[in-house]
């Protein structure tokens, strides 16, 4: 039974690759990468400082981005504690430049970005506003919304959901309520349901489980097992723990550097998360959530098929494995077979 066991944990590991999540006000990213092509001409950065009145640096002021073929913003960062930011990723051409902070009058200024080349700002300098009373150019949950359903849009082959994965290095941390939908969404998604049906199929044939019994009966509960299975699991993983500790559980795309570096980031991510404010942190959600997530699973099976403490660490290493393989994917593969990926 072990070893159905194990190569049923297997199985799922390697039909939900897809689904692996991936995954900042105070220190948001601090390098920019020059990366990409916007119609033809290679994208750049534009980097600068902003300050109060007094010359110090402003620790988590709203730089959005907006390029002047288009009212939507580009992108948007936050400032790092010495109130310096970094935009990547920007088309070439006219950008304008709005800037805010709380107790801080807004700021606009604009600028010519080269193709592939860095724009480095003067600084910024802030005042004090009337009443301490400042308003965000974009409100960040109304930002972060926009992200997140340019995700949903992201689907390899056109048909798999790849949520948990973003392109923007800089993107907007989720709230507890977005980190809900986005893995809500993924589970209610049709090709989901696919899935777990063929989970359960393959389990029926090899006998594994069999205090569910045969025929459509026994089909019914290994569906049900397996699909409770994979939604307390994504829900733990991706949504309760990552709030409980403020980390964002998506995987963010580094598409630069050598392809050693890249191949060690994706790796990495496995035990290490961007947290909420910017900061790669250990990833108590993801470990944590397994470990949770397998404890839970056994609720779900007969007592006979359960192994304890013991098949919780198994399942728990082999989601880690899991997220590691899947992550090298998203890094080098996924990108390339998902139509609304970001260039």
């Amino acid at each position: 039974m072990k070893g159905k066991r194990a190569g049923a944990a297997q199985l799922v590991v390697a039909l939900l690759l897809w689904a692996t999540p991936a995954a900042t006000k105070a220190e948001p990213p601090a390098v920019a990468r020059v990366a990409g092509t916007v119609a033809g001409n290679v994208a750049g950065a534009v980097t600068g400082t902003v300050v109060d009145d007094s010359g110090a640096g402003i620790a988590g002021a709203t730089v959005v981005l907006f390029h002047d073929s288009s009212s939507a913003p580009v992108s948007a960062v936050f400032s790092r504690a010495d109130g310096q930011f970094s935009v990547s990723n920007v088309p070439p051409g006219p950008f304008r430049l709005a800037v805010s902070a709380p107790g801080f009058a807004s700021a606009a200024l604009s600028g010519v970005l080269e193709p592939g080349g860095v724009s480095n700002l003067p600084t910024i300098r802030l005042t004090l506003a009337l009443g301490g009373v400042s308003v965000d150019v974009i409100p960040r949950v109304e930002l972060a919304q926009r992200q997140i359903q340019e995700q949903e849009q992201q689907r390899l082959f056109g048909v798999v959901p790849n949520y948990f994965v973003s392109y923007l290095p800089d993107a907007v941390p989720l709230t507890a309520r977005q980190k809900f939908e986005l893995s809500w969404k993924s589970q209610l998604d049709p090709f989901r349901f696919g899935v777990v049906g063929i989970i359960a199929g393959v389990q029926q044939v090899r006998g594994d489980f069999s205090g569910l019994g045969q025929g459509a009966e026994g089909y019914a509960k290994r569906y049900a097992a397996a699909y409770a299975t994979i939604l307390t699991g994504s829900v733990v993983r991706q949504v309760v723990l990552p709030s409980v500790f403020k980390q964002d559980p998506r995987y963010f795309y580094k598409g630069t550097g050598s392809t050693g570096s890249r191949v060690g980031y994706a790796l990495s991510r496995a035990v290490v998360k961007k947290g909420d404010n910017g900061r790669w942190q250990p990833n108590y959600s993801g470990v944590l959530g397994s470990l949770a997530a397998g404890a839970l699973s056994n609720l779900y099976y007969p007592a006979e098929d359960r192994k304890g403490i013991r098949l919780t660490i198994e399942n728990t290493a082999v989601g880690i494995g899991g997220s590691a393989v899947g992550y090298l994917a998203q890094e080098f593969l996924f990108k390339r077979l998902t139509p609304h990926a970001r260039p």
